[in-house]
């Protein structure tokens, strides 16, 4: 009769349910081998059993309604921690068999130490749907707490479609016996933990619970700090305090999100479709970290680089398809228009003005807005850098937000605030052109309704989406090592503003900077732009391309940039023609083959993505051009030529390593390059190049990656060493001027090379590594450590590029 009667309802629930499986891959799961398996869940419910038989058949685990034999016992392989509720209140809920089945087990993997079982602990969430502060009846009939079987029709009625199942890694039954026993206390130990780990993980996919926005109102007018502030500001200003609540009022309007969870439910079956019409794929890499810090309590900060208004969109869609909650986005007043200002709003947005120095009373409702955040334990995200890139490369970091982040935790935040760095990437960006305009001067287009409809109507298949998360950075952590008094400062008032907190947040937002680069994507069209950037003219032969690409990536693959970093696993050809697919080049016919090229408008939007990865070879470039530019060198030498660029480069392109770092992987990047007999090490220990045309050739374009840089260093040496002392802004304005001058007399169309902020970068890189100094005005001078760098920049530039600087 049971099997009867489950396979009776099977029927319906197949029509009503669709269950997202989280891992996506049994592998993730850690099963060896799938015989003895038992699943544990939270309620002995039909329903639930039904929708964790069809995520195991997805999986390919075995089914959960079947039992397992062991040593001629018959057990159930699904454990049930909870019996449904009652209809009527007055009756007791009932025990299920958990208590007895556990200890059963356990006993017997003691008696019997050379077999065991895994059991997988799977938590089924209809919906996710937060719980709320003040519920109503709709809230009361989703009620997921060992629902009876009336709530739980309706559940199953208006959330199947919406189900999420969460698989969590095996766990051994013989080792919990030889860590924890086999008694009653062990079994009790057991069924406690997996409580805990399904409450972890319900409120790391649903979110804690949710206030409405009077509710937020209420709990900000509430703050210490404000109620202080709203006096002051009456007292100040002369009107009344209820003038000034007013006033509070609508700026905690204007900021405030208005969270709904039916808002991100249907966001995310239009973003699916979105993304399928828009994409080939999206890559996500490192997201299990974000469930281990979810499971851990973490509150999780967001802080992904900046390339696009999809940003929003996509990392948000990756969020929530790995079963985790949205968070609260940090966006742009500017984004606050009808009508994505109210969706964005209703998904999780609050907004932030562009600028709110001296408005104190913003101010500080923001930063309380921020804290209560925190607080409450709501996920979060902001952008480190401000705005978008124009150029491809990461900007510098706005130290606002983080800044605010530590400010309220020392109001005393008693969970842990850790920042996940997130490096996004696409084959295609769809302001890409709009940005070359506002960078040769043009203004910056306004968002509005007109330009969604306008962009809508230019979708297109943009190629792959890359979402890769970086290393965590646990800010407790890193203050206590970093400003181990950092406690003393904490006031749930109003906290001072200690002495130590700007150049620890200027510390940590650099420290953010490097983890974003150090996750980089690499991609077909980001390869195919460094390299044919590099090419005469622009173009080269297929079947060189495709050399060059397979270099690039085999030397990634043996000596990586970073751990972090994704490497695709095609071929150079696949890459090629998927950049031909995505209309990023020009292909043409001759009698001999095909000529890859770029048109003139083209090299202006390649080097966009050629930015968004240059600094991954900066390194290799770098030992490529030392070594093309000098006949032979030692180890001690290279790394010596080495450093004093990376050095350099380091702040201005948010580079991870440290000296000793780069020491290691210039020696694993030589290996690795002489490996592929590319280069030769003498007995006497010297490097050289293999005397080989195609050697020379394949070199070239690796060290070509430098040039542009190399060459606005150059010329910021160059004007100091004539006309100093100088001004920093006159260093500056002159650099740019040059820099542009430059650009026409050798057809350089990368953006950064006419960017004044960049060089600025290359003088407070000078400043920081002891190149250049301050006189008594206040004006640069070079130091004696000059010279060495001008000797190397000028071996490793151009003859025809070295006279331009030198005689302007």
């Amino acid at each position: 009769m049971r099997a009867l009667f489950y396979f009776l309802l099977s029927w319906p629930l197949r029509l009503l349910v669709r269950c997202k499986i989280i891992p996506e891959s049994v592998d993730a799961v850690g099963l060896s081998d799938n015989k003895n398996v038992f699943y544990i869940v939270r309620h002995q419910s039909a329903s639930d059993l039904l929708a964790l038989q069809m995520a195991c058949k997805k999986l390919s685990l075995p089914d959960p309604l079947a039992t397992v034999e062991i040593n001629g016992n018959l057990m159930n392989r699904c454990i049930c921690l909870d019996k449904p509720s009652s209809i009527f209140p007055w009756v007791k809920q009932r025990q299920t068999k958990v208590m007895s089945q556990g200890l059963d087990l356990l006993k017997h993997f003691e008696k019997h130490d050379e077999q065991d079982a895994k059991l997988i602990p799977v938590n089924l969430l209809w919906g996710r749907k937060p719980a709320k502060e003040k519920a109503n009846m709709g809230d009361v009939l989703a009620d997921q707490v060992s629902p009876n079987f009336l709530r739980k029709f309706w559940i199953v009625l208006f959330l199947g479609r919406d189900t999420l199942a969460r698989f969590s890694p095996a766990v051994s039954f013989r080792e919990m016996v030889q860590t924890q026993g086999s008694d009653a206390v062990a079994a009790h130990k057991m069924i406690r933990m997996t409580r805990f780990h399904f409450h972890r993980q319900t409120i790391a996919a649903t979110g804690p619970r949710l206030l409405d926005r009077q509710q937020m109102f209420n709990a900000l007018f509430a703050s210490p700090a404000i109620k202080r502030l709203i006096k002051d500001e009456a007292k100040s200003k002369g009107i009344s305090e209820a003038e000034v609540k007013k006033k509070a009022l609508l700026m905690m309007k204007e900021i405030a999100a208005d969270y709904r969870q039916t808002v991100i439910r249907l966001g995310a079956r239009v973003l699916t479709w979105l993304w399928n019409r828009l994409y080939d794929g999206i890559e996500v890499k490192n997201a299990d970290r974000l469930h281990q810090l979810s499971q851990e309590g973490h509150e999780i900060i967001y802080v992904p680089c900046h390339r696009s208004h999809m940003d929003y969109l996509l990392l948000t869609h990756v969020i929530y398809q790995q079963g985790l909650v949205t968070p609260r986005i940090a966006a742009g007043i500017n984004l606050n228009f009808w009508p994505a200002g109210p969706f964005f709003r209703k998904a999780g947005a609050f907004f932030i003005r562009r600028s709110f120095r001296g408005n104190r009373l913003y101010s500080t409702i923001f930063r309380e807005y921020l804290g209560l955040l925190f607080n409450k334990g709501y996920a979060v995200k902001y952008y480190t850098e401000g705005g978008r890139s124009r150029t491809g490369r990461l900007l510098q970091p706005k130290t606002g937000m983080l800044s605010m982040t530590i400010q309220s935790m020392l109001k005393g935040i008693d969970r842990p605030l850790t920042l996940v760095p997130v490096y996004i990437g696409y084959e295609h960006v769809m302001e890409v052109a709009s940005y070359h305009k506002e960078l040769k001067g043009s203004s910056k287009q306004k968002e509005s309704a007109f330009g969604i409809i306008k962009a809508i109507r230019k979708l297109r298949n943009y190629g792959k989406g890359y979402v890769s998360f970086g290393q965590p950075i646990n800010i407790n952590e890193y203050l206590n090592t970093e400003v181990p008094e950092w406690r003393d400062s904490i006031d749930p008032v109003e906290p001072a503003k200690a002495k130590w907190l700007s150049p620890a947040v200027n510390s940590m937002s650099n420290k953010v900077m490097n983890e974003i680069n150090k996750a980089v994507a690499l991609n077909s069209v980001t390869l195919t732009a460094l390299i044919l950037l590099s090419a005469e003219n622009n173009a080269l032969t297929r079947k060189e391309l495709e050399e060059q690409l397979d270099f690039f990536l085999n030397l990634q693959r043996t000596a990586p940039f970073s751990d972090e970093m994704f490497i695709p696993e095609e071929s150079g050809k696949e890459l090629v023609d998927s950049v031909i697919r995505l209309n990023k080049v020009d292909a043409a016919d001759d009698k001999l083959g095909q000529i890859i090229s770029l048109s003139k408008q083209a090299t202006l939007e390649m080097s966009y993505y050629r930015n968004n990865i240059i600094h991954a070879y900066m390194l290799p470039s770098v030992i490529c051009r030392i070594l093309k530019t000098y006949d032979k060198l030692n180890t001690e030498e290279i790394n010596q030529k080495v450093l004093q660029l990376m050095q350099l480069m380091k702040a201005e392109l948010f580079l991870w390593q440290d000296d000793a770092t780069v020491a290691v992987q210039s020696q694993r990047i030589l290996a690795a390059l002489q490996q592929q007999g590319m280069i030769k090490h003498s007995k006497a220990g010297y490097w050289s190049i293999n005397e080989d045309s195609d050697i020379a050739f394949m070199l070239n374009f690796m060290s070509s990656c430098i040039s542009e840089t190399v060459q606005r260093y150059a010329i910021v040496v160059n004007i100091i060493k004539q006309t100093a002392p100088i001004s920093r802004s006159t260093l500056e304005s002159d650099a740019t001027t040059l820099a542009q001058r430059m650009s026409k007399l050798h057809n350089i169309n990368a953006p950064e090379f006419i960017d004044r902020k960049a060089q600025s970068a290359v003088v407070n890189a000078l400043r920081d590594y002891g190149y250049i100094e301050s006189d008594d005005d206040g004006c640069f001078v070079a130091t004696e450590s000059m010279q060495a760098l001008d000797e190397t920049l000028v071996h490793l530039i151009k003859a025809d590029v070295l006279q331009s600087i030198l005689h302007s």
